[in-house]
């Protein structure tokens, strides 16, 4: 009798212990300060929102959308990281966050965006501004549009540094989806993990930047982020990071101090990756198998992936089974990257992601030679 009162108490013991775990991995996203708060995968997944969708200044974090729009033109080849440009008076004199340009100075854009990136220089987003649309005015244009070609849900621009402004707002879920794609570009973040650099200048003088996300330095996996703050906004911040396969961007806007900004966004990334995982069945370097081909110099192709093939879930949770699709055989040639077949991901007989399976080299047509060879026996 006592050894069955013992198991069971065990077992309650256990129970608890597993519930209270789970209720404080859950506890994690629930900052309670913040004006909103929002965590996302980096597939745009939302796994955590608090009143994510209403208009709110959000400060410098709309220096977000600033740097898209300048990747946007180094993309298009409109400008590039090398060009000079000759800073103005408008730029010179702005005031808040800043490295302090010198009219008529000379700087890279390269180094432009570092300091925008780093230390929130306002006044350097004003000379990119101006360099990639010729005004501000311009500029700001080129960011609505950028908005609304994202299907942002409450976002509109005044300016590009996040200055206090009628008419200028968005939310944390927009500042996340922003994020989503400013990581797109890889550049960013030879930028974004710097925490302590010297801004040089053409008349010798340095300006030390540091960076204003603290999470760079103090939070394993992360890589990127964007503070803000205004007495208007008061305190935001959005943060990404990544350990192993698996990234988050949490943001909270309207935080009551700098500490509580920090605090609420690694309370969600720390809830993100106790209970989430992205489990790759394939990468893009697997090797998959082989198709026959008809008439060809080899007789067949290796095959890969396209893309990895992953899946995003609860830990432990993840059920699938991984269904590969390959042709009989196809005909030469056959060119590097051409369509042979397909993965897919099945969970619970159903489908949740599917890729193309390519052919991983060229195989050229089977020339007259090469038949005559088969049948003199030569090859």
């Amino acid at each position: 009798m006592k050894k069955a009162v013992l198991i069971i108490l065990i077992l309650t013991i256990i129970s608890v212990a597993m519930f209270s775990s789970t209720v404080m991995a859950d506890s994690y996203a629930k900052p309670s300060k913040s004006r909103q708060a929002l965590l996302m995968n980096e597939n745009g997944e939302v796994l955590y929102q608090h009143n994510s969708t209403e208009k709110q200044p959000i400060a410098s974090m709309t220096k977000i959308m600033t740097l898209l729009c300048v990747y946007d033109a180094i993309d298009s080849g409109k400008i590039s990281l090398s060009d000079v440009i000759t800073c103005s008076a408008n730029a010179s004199g702005m005031g808040g966050s800043q490295v302090f340009l010198e009219t008529g100075g000379q700087y890279t854009v390269n180094n432009l965006i570092k300091s925008v990136v780093v230390c929130s220089a306002n006044d350097s987003c004003v000379a990119l501004a101006e360099h990639v649309s010729g005004s501000v005015e311009n500029f700001v244009a080129e960011m609505n549009k950028k908005a609304s070609e994202l299907k942002l849900v409450a976002t509109h621009f005044e300016n590009p540094t996040g200055l206090p402004q009628l008419n200028h707002y968005s939310c944390a879920a927009d500042v996340a989806n922003m994020m989503r794609e400013l990581i797109k570009h890889p550049h960013y973040f030879t930028c974004s993990k710097i925490w302590m650099e010297d801004f040089q200048h053409p008349d010798g003088r340095i300006t030390g930047m540091s960076n204003t996300n603290r999470l760079v330095r103090f939070y394993n996996g992360c890589d990127g982020g964007k503070t803000g703050y205004t007495s208007e906004a008061m305190h935001c911040l959005c943060a990404t990071a990544k350990r192993g396969d698996t990234r988050f961007i949490a943001v909270v806007v309207g935080a009551p101090d700098s500490a509580t900004r920090f605090s609420e966004v690694s309370s969600m990334l720390d809830y993100g990756f106790a209970n989430y995982e992205t489990k790759v069945f394939m990468d893009s370097h697997t090797q998959i198998g082989s198709v026959k081909v008809r008439g060809g110099k080899e007789g067949q192709v290796e095959v890969n992936a396209s893309e990895p093939l992953v899946a995003f879930t609860r830990k432990g949770q993840c059920n699938c089974e991984v269904v590969v699709e390959l042709a009989e055989n196809v005909k030469a040639p056959v060119a590097k990257g051409d369509v042979v077949g397909k993965a897919a991901l099945v969970k619970d007989g159903e489908r949740i992601k599917e890729i193309e399976l390519v052919a991983s080299c060229d195989v050229a047509v089977r020339s007259y030679g090469q038949y005559i060879g088969d049948i003199v026996g030569v090859n």
